[in-house]
């Protein structure tokens, strides 16, 4: 129930001095006589007319005009007027009254922030008063005042600080500075060139090949210059040939474009730049935008359209994988998984081509020679009766190759030496754009988003069924050495670089590739097939056992040199290269040469002692006994040390071999 509220009571004050009412209509007050009246409270109530009354406290002339409602108006002017209420007044009393008070938990309403007002004065909290009604409590006008003066206080420490001009050093962000031992900084400050080539809207464009000097002539010009541009590899994008001779009328590299416009090769670039013309020519040609009949940038993720034949007897193999009943069978005291019987086999392709057992018999064979099918223990090629074989996609060994993705490539298999070829072309690429000048360190992570290593894996995919016995002995080499390079490469982006001796021996021996029907791990390339089937160091066991068909294509004799043309991904390994098969023995002994004068032996004249790579100490029977292995290191080495160690050798003194400390730290 409301409570009563008596109207003639309402105090509210107002410093005017006159009677606050609201003025007619037409803007004139008119005078009217004014009668008063005092309570019992003390209160005056002053008549005026119209019935209309007014409240004067303590005889103050200051009082506010109050309307009296009429009767049938009585109860809306009740439901507008609150009773005045005391701070101390309790929760029910004030609910009652209609003030609501706000949730304890609720935030209290804040001014917008950056709002400075200036210090209240003494009248400004008079007006207040009198516009409320209420005496604004002690501690409310406390708060403000010590609030505005706070926020004053620090207005003015903040422009005393700034007219000290020690805002500067007030204000700033703290700045940690670490002090790393061993870190090189180097800061290379923009040429004038360089800023110019900035604002350049245009494309330069050139047309290259894998192993060229003179496109690695031009790049590295272009990579001086600070200059963007996009190269066009006609080895790894062979498609793109073709309109290298549409546009230049030649297949000779390199060929440079400056947005459409042909520039010319290495010898226009070289006289243009001796010329000094070489930045006007530039902006002359590229300083618009690149129009739609330039060469295109090559675009990853898009493979080139090849003539790819199927392998005449896929059929076959298909029927078979749909027939055969495969399960793990139990074999000379041992379960033998996913396998088939030799006669099982014999009979559904009697069934099948309607043809006779004898003929049965050699389509297996012919289905072992290609790839399809092995035995499971590799005791034979293909025999009709109780013996067991097993597709190539359910080799144990599978789910370690890296280069088998869900299905063996049934495609007519390429010639080994033209996948080779291609392998090393796409590697070398890489190299050029993605390896530091001296190809010592790699960018490991551009090398993982480029669109060469997106080939690479798509083409080591053809390496499953390739006939690797129809290699020459220098293009088995080139292409074992290639390959063990390529996988290193690859391991490092899938599996990371190894860390301790455990990892280390998982990396050379779980990373593994199918190639030829078989695997190979980087352990079986580098100790079974390049140094003949020898033990790897601190083993016991030999990479191929008896009766393993790899071993056939084992390198006939030992060469040392090998050693110095395999990076193993390692800081202290030899520089990864990718050589040619018409040129691998110069090449493998520039890559000795290489090695040793870049700290793989060093001669103390005083000490009497040789410092030798921890690779001679590993493979030490492949290099023979200490003298042997001077002797035969005196023919890789430049005059210098060679004249030191042969002095050595000459005077009949001993000579100490001691063994450098491997780096194993990732070459990145």
């Amino acid at each position: 129930m409301d409570p009563e509220i008596n109207l003639g009571e309402v105090t509210i004050t107002k410093a005017t001095g006159k009677l606050n009412e609201s003025p007619p209509e037409n803007g004139i007050v008119s005078e009217t006589p004014r009668e008063k009246k005092t309570n019992d409270n003390g209160v005056a109530k002053v008549k005026i007319g119209n019935g209309a009354e007014a409240n004067l406290e303590n005889g103050d002339d200051d009082v506010f005009f109050t309307p009296m409602a009429p009767p049938e108006e009585s109860e809306h002017v009740k439901l507008a007027v609150t009773p005045k209420l005391t701070e101390e007044a309790e929760p029910e009393e004030q609910e009652e009254a209609g003030i609501l008070q706000p949730h304890a938990k609720l935030p209290k309403p804040e001014a917008p922030p950056g709002l400075h007002d200036p210090p209240p004065s003494p009248d400004d909290d008079v007006l207040d008063n009198q516009k409320f009604g209420v005496d604004m409590p002690a501690i409310g006008k406390l708060i403000r005042k010590r609030s505005n003066d706070l926020s004053s206080a620090f207005l003015k420490t903040l422009s005393s600080l700034k007219d000290n001009n020690f805002a500067d050093e007030f204000l700033k962000p703290k700045v940690t500075e670490f002090h790393l031992s061993g870190l090189k900084v180097t800061v290379k400050h923009k040429s004038e060139t360089e800023q110019q080539t900035q604002s350049l809207k245009g494309r330069i464009t050139f047309f290259s090949r894998s192993n060229c000097r003179d496109c690695t002539a031009v790049r590295s010009f272009f990579k001086e210059k600070g200059l963007r541009f996009v190269e066009i590899n006609v080895d790894v994008y062979p498609q793109r040939e073709q309109e290298l001779i549409e546009r230049t009328g030649t297949s000779s590299v390199p060929q440079i474009f400056f947005n459409e416009k042909l520039f010319g090769g290495l010898v226009a670039l070289n006289s243009l730049r001796n010329s000094g013309e070489f930045d006007q020519r530039l902006k002359e040609m590229i300083g618009s935008k690149c129009p739609d009949d330039a060469p295109a940038s090559p675009v990853y993720g898009f493979d080139d359209l090849e003539d790819e034949l199927t392998d005449q007897m896929i059929g076959i193999v298909r029927v078979l994988r749909l027939r055969l009943p495969i399960q793990d069978r139990l074999m000379k005291m041992k379960i033998v998984k996913n396998c088939f019987a030799g006669g099982e086999m014999v009979e559904v392709l009697i069934q099948q081509l309607d043809c006779g057992r004898k003929q049965a018999v050699e389509i297996g064979r012919q289905l072992a020679r290609r790839h399809f099918i092995h035995h499971v223990f590799g005791e034979n090629e293909f025999e009709d009766g109780n013996h067991f074989y097993r597709f190539l996609e359910h080799e144990p060994f599978i789910p370690k190759c890296y280069n088998f993705r869900g299905s063996i490539n049934d495609c007519e298999p390429k010639p080994a030496a033209e996948v080779g070829q291609r392998l090393t072309k796409i590697m070398s690429a890489i190299l050029e754009s993605y390896a530091s000048d001296d190809r010592r360190l790699l960018d490991y992570i551009g090398i993982s988003n480029s669109e060469e290593f997106r080939r690479y894996i798509n083409l080591v995919q053809e390496l499953h069924r390739v006939n690797l016995f129809e290699l020459s002995p220098n293009e088995r080499l080139a292409f074992f050495l290639n390959l063990y390079n390529a996988m290193v490469i690859h391991a490092v982006i899938r599996v990371g670089r190894p860390q301790g001796v455990i990892e280390r021996r998982s990396f050379y021996n779980d990373f593994q590739y199918i190639v030829g029907g078989y695997s190979y791990s980087l352990s079986n390339i580098e100790n079974g097939i390049l140094r003949n089937n020898r033990r790897p160091p601190y083993s016991l066991v030999k990479p191929f056992g008896t009766g393993d068909s790899r071993i056939e294509l084992a390198c006939a004799k030992v060469n040392p040199i090998i050693h110095f043309g395999l990076c193993n991904g390692t800081r202290s390994s030899p520089t990864v290269r990718f050589f040619s098969p018409q040129v691998i023995e110069a090449e493998l002994r520039s890559a000795a040469r290489e090695f040793f004068k870049s700290g793989g032996m060093e001669v103390n004249l005083e000490k009497r002692t040789v410092y030798l790579t921890q690779i001679i100490k590993w493979f030490n029977n492949d290099f023979g006994q200490d003298k042997d292995i001077l002797e035969w290191i005196l023919n890789y080495l430049d005059p210098t040390r060679a004249g030191l160690l042969t002095h050595l050798l000459g005077d009949g003194g001993p000579i100490h071999i001691s063994y450098q400390n491997y780096d194993w730290s990732m070459n990145s």
